[in-house]
């Protein structure tokens, strides 16, 4: 698929294989989604929207801003392994683009990162193998000091990412998290917060040339 090919491209360059949300974007070298495409996000609360109303989710927000049908595939509550449970009806669907972001219910859990990271791996390689292209978003650790204070990204994304040669979302929540004005509690966004995230993941899929 061309997102796949143009980050493994990116990559053969010396580009950093994560690619952050401010990051280091070149020329885009394939055509936008258009505007009948099929996008499913797929995660955990952050993805549900919980803490506002559903229509101001960020998959709701992304698919004015983008004109594609973006499913919400978000579940309160899911780990990494109810994700990994449950993606193969969502490569059933056939998307031409999976938004996934999951992994801070696992460390509220107390989960072993390698397991966390086991199960993101085969997510992602359960939709590479139907050819179905993955854009990994990261979350921050949900620590006791992160709670109280600037919330940071989980490394482990950084490391999929570049493993899975996958592009990656990083800071989009850890920012929105840090910022009391943006929570509508300790870990989740407001719907000022959603549609902040919605806003800069639109700009990064614009930089990377999937969206317009």
């Amino acid at each position: 698929m061309e997102i796949r090919g143009k980050f493994l491209a990116l990559v053969s360059l010396g580009f950093a294989a994560t690619i952050n949300m401010s990051g280091c974007s070149s020329n885009p070298q394939q055509n936008a989604l258009p505007a009948d495409s099929t996008v499913i996000a797929l995660g955990d609360s952050l993805t549900y929207g919980y803490g506002a109303d559903l229509e101001m989710a960020y998959p709701m927000v992304l698919s004015e801003l983008t004109t594609w049908t973006v499913i919400n595939a978000g579940v309160n509550g899911d780990t990494s392994a109810d994700v990994l449970a449950r993606v193969d009806e969502v490569a059933k669907k056939a998307p031409d683009l999976v938004l996934l972001g999951v992994g801070g219910n696992d460390v509220l859990q107390r989960i072993e990162p390698e397991t966390t990271r086991t199960n993101i791996n085969a997510t992602i390689d359960t939709l590479q193998s139907q050819d179905i292209d993955v854009v990994l978003i990261a979350e921050p650790y949900f620590s006791t000091s992160a709670l109280f204070g600037k919330a940071s990204d989980n490394p482990i994304y950084e490391e999929i990412a570049e493993a899975k040669k996958v592009p990656l979302y990083s800071d989009g929540w850890s920012e929105i998290l840090s910022d009391d004005t943006l929570k509508s509690d300790r870990i989740h966004a407001n719907a000022t917060g959603y549609r902040q995230f919605a806003e800069g993941l639109y700009e990064y899929l614009k930089e990377e040339g999937v969206a317009q």
